[in-house]
């Protein structure tokens, strides 16, 4: 475990009322007595920003500011301005990025980031801003790097022609540092990497994307269902340890819009029905939405996603995080798969699949490859054995 500052049921109990979808239509007398005496101001802010929702937290507070202290509200209204400038730069980064991608034919979808924020908010303002992720095609990358490579943005990690294929075939990501900073830029040819054994195909993907509008400018972006499929295997794999993944699932299952139905069917053929049962399940706890009833009906039941969600909401507001190089993570992947057979291709594929790290220990001419499964089989035992 990785242990983060703790926090107390004041600050979780007011944090929580701030996340919840209604929170902006409580009458002042009701949010009022949510407002438990003696909160820790500064530590409520701390705790919002470690979870990415100060947005959130201000579009709630903002309907309701006779109840915060004069110095704490000017506060929240600074770092509310901070992360809209921030939201202004990349929406203008990206519209830059999309259109020069476009001009050589080269489709990408945005997602994540400022088209969720208008997705699910209405407002690239109310999600605290991050960075730039595209979804791509894996034969686009070589493009993609050249392209944005002559806006500024650099590969945080090179990747030699040579290991490029491998990359491409057994990784999932690749960071660019950008102008502003680093790692301003990620883009992605896969849903998760490879060891996590979910094939989610990202060709289907694009072929039902939706168009949106982001900051005056049309995209396109993955539709509802895929989404939200998306969204839940990437909380999923950092163990929901940040509130705004949460709120972010709370706030999909209140669109009337969304087919539930092909979203359970589709999750219980990729083998992530567990995976999305406990997602769900901690929606309801952080923000109290309701669970849509037909995608209630189109899950399998499964007690022992209860189970799990108590715990990782334990985790969570005790600032206990699961550290994600380490044994417990790993157990606890394999123990949101509901299928024996992905548990198991969880196992070989992690112990025999080779990445960045393999690469940049050995160097090895393409004619070894192969090699680097023993190389991946050193790197673990020595971890193991620390």
């Amino acid at each position: 475990m990785v242990e983060t500052a703790p926090s107390t049921d004041l600050e979780w109990s007011l944090l929580k009322t701030c996340c919840s979808p209604s929170s902006v239509s409580l009458p002042s007398s009701e949010f009022g007595k949510r407002v438990p005496p003696g909160v820790d101001w500064n530590r409520l802010f701390e705790l919002a920003e470690t979870h990415g929702v100060q947005p959130l937290l201000y579009q709630a507070l903002s309907y309701h500011s006779e109840f915060v202290p004069h110095e704490s509200w000017e506060f929240l209204q600074q770092t509310y301005a901070r992360n809209l400038h921030k939201a202004l730069f990349l929406a203008r980064e990206l519209i830059r990025i999309v259109e020069a991608l476009e001009c050589r034919s080269i489709n990408v979808l945005p997602y994540k980031g400022l088209a969720l924020a208008e997705i699910l908010y209405g407002d690239i303002a109310l999600r605290q801003s991050g960075d730039i992720d595209l979804l791509i095609l894996p034969d686009a990358l070589p493009y993609i790097r050249e392209i944005v490579g002559s806006l500024g943005y650099i590969a945080h990690t090179p990747c030699s022609s040579e290991h490029e294929r491998e990359f491409i075939r057994s990784g999932y990501e690749l960071s660019f540092d950008g102008p502003a900073g680093p790692n301003l830029l990620e883009v992605q040819w896969a849903i998760q990497p490879r060891f996590y054994g979910v094939e989610f195909g990202i060709e289907e993907v694009f072929h039902r994307a939706m168009e949106i509008s982001v900051a005056g400018r049309k995209i396109k972006t993955p539709c509802l269902e895929d989404l939200f499929i998306i969204l839940s295997l990437h909380a999923a794999k950092h163990v929901w340890a940040r509130l705004i993944w949460i709120c972010d699932l709370a706030r999909m299952m209140t669109l009337t819009e969304v087919n539930w139905k092909n979203v359970g069917g589709q999750a219980t053929a990729l083998g992530i029905a567990r995976l999305l049962r406990v997602g769900i399940d901690l929606a309801t706890r952080f923000t109290g939405v309701s669970i849509p009833a037909e995608l209630d009906s189109n899950l399998p039941a499964d007690p022992l996603a209860a189970h799990l969600a108590q715990q990782i909401e334990n985790e969570i507001m005790a600032g206990s995080l699961v550290d994600v190089e380490s044994l417990q993570y790993f157990r606890r992947m394999i123990q949101l798969r509901e299928r024996a057979s992905d548990r198991c291709q969880i196992l070989s594929r992690l112990v025999l699949t080779p990445g960045p790290g393999e690469w940049n220990a050995v160097w090895l001419p393409r004619s070894l490859f192969p090699l680097y499964r023993v190389v991946r089989l050193g790197r673990l035992a020595s971890k193991l054995a620390r």
